[in-house]
Formats: structure tokens, C-alpha cells, sequence
């Protein structure tokens, strides 16, 4: 803004972010690449108003995002709730790692009650690094922060800083992906 000669206070920018992160991730989703069908899984600890929250995350073989969500419960409930929206725009995995967090294995377990095929679940301690190397880049990003000051607002601001990450990675299928600068890959589906 500053090179075109407009003076914009961040407070403005911040609440651009709140208002059209979400849309723009919301359009972006359309042209996510497909994931692969093993997953790793994990949550980290954002802060909202001095309070831990949860960012669930996860993360195929090859490092590609697969979901996320933030939520502020560390339970069965939300874990079911992450790994619900993961399967509904991604598919159903074949197996999924994760760390040996009871409400995770508990919120698989229901998923594959009602299946035929289950979700083979590997709770080993070093598969899951994929993931938690995954977790530098959003935590590089938040914690100059110094904090969000409303849920609404760290949930906003994370799919824009998810979809950022994503971009990095490649996993937008946009005509000339490869010849242009993420910035004008960010901007390609609000365009």
C-alpha cells in the first residue's frame, strides 16, 4: 500500500484479514491438489487472551497439508470434529499416525464404528515428526503476534497463514502455478 502512496493504519489491515481470510481460503480449497492417503496427525497450542487453545493439524507422507482447525477443547469432541472435516474435503485415509493422545484414538475409534473398512491407526512415537516440523512454520508466524485477542479472529487470521503455507508447498493447481510469486498466487482465487 505504501508503494502506491496510501497511508493504511494496521489496525485496517487486521481487520481486512478477519473479513477476507477466510473467503479467500474458502475459494482457495477449490483448487487444492489431492492429498495422499496416509496422514499424520497432531495438535499445537495457540494462545487467545492469555488462554491455550488447540490447532489441529495434519499432514500426508509427503508433508502436504491436509487440514486444520482451531478449537478450544483438547477432547474426543474435537478431534472427531477435525478428523470429520479433514475426511469431508479430503477423502477417508487408509492410516493415520498420531501421538498417543487418548481423545484422538477415541475420536477414530467412533469414526470406525460406523465403518466397514477401518482406519488403521499407528500410534508411534517417531512417525508423527512430518507433522510436528509442519508446526514450525505456522508457530514462526503467530508468535510474533504476541497473541490474538478474540477466537473469531486467531481462527481467521490461521486459515490465511494456513493457506500461505499451503501455497509454499505447491498444493494449488492454478494455470502458470510454477512461473508466478506466491503473492499472485494468494491473490489468484479471489481474482
Amino acid at each position: 500500500m505504501a508503494e502506491r502512496g496510501v497511508s493504511v493504519d494496521h489496525s485496517s489491515i487486521n481487520r481486512w484479514a478477519i473479513r477476507f481470510l477466510p473467503l479467500i481460503e474458502k475459494m482457495a480449497r477449490k483448487h487444492k491438489r489431492p492429498v495422499g492417503a496416509i496422514w499424520r496427525m497432531d495438535e499445537t497450542c495457540i494462545k487467545v487472551k492469555g488462554i491455550w487453545k488447540y490447532l489441529y493439524r495434519a499432514v500426508d507422507k509427503q508433508g502436504k497439508t491436509v487440514d486444520f482447525l482451531l478449537t478450544a477443547q483438547r477432547d474426543m469432541v474435537a478431534a472427531k470434529r477435525f478428523f470429520d472435516k479433514a475426511m469431508q474435503t479430503n477423502g477417508d485415509p487408509e492410516k493415520v499416525a498420531m501421538d498417543k493422545s487418548g481423545a484422538n484414538k477415541a475420536a477414530i475409534n467412533a469414526i470406525n464404528a460406523g465403518r466397514d473398512v477401518p482406519i488403521v491407526v499407528r500410534q508411534v512415537k517417531y512417525l508423527n515428526n512430518i507433522v510436528e516440523q509442519d508446526h514450525r512454520a505456522i508457530k514462526r508466524v503467530t508468535r510474533p503476534m504476541l497473541n490474538f485477542k478474540s477466537f473469531r479472529s486467531a481462527r481467521c487470521v490461521l486459515a490465511g497463514i494456513e493457506l500461505m503455507h499451503m501455497i509454499r508447498k505447491g498444493q494449488f493447481t492454478t494455470d502458470g502455478a510454477d512461473m508466478t510469486s506466491f503473492a499472485d498466487q494468494f491473490y489468484a482465487p479471489a481474482g
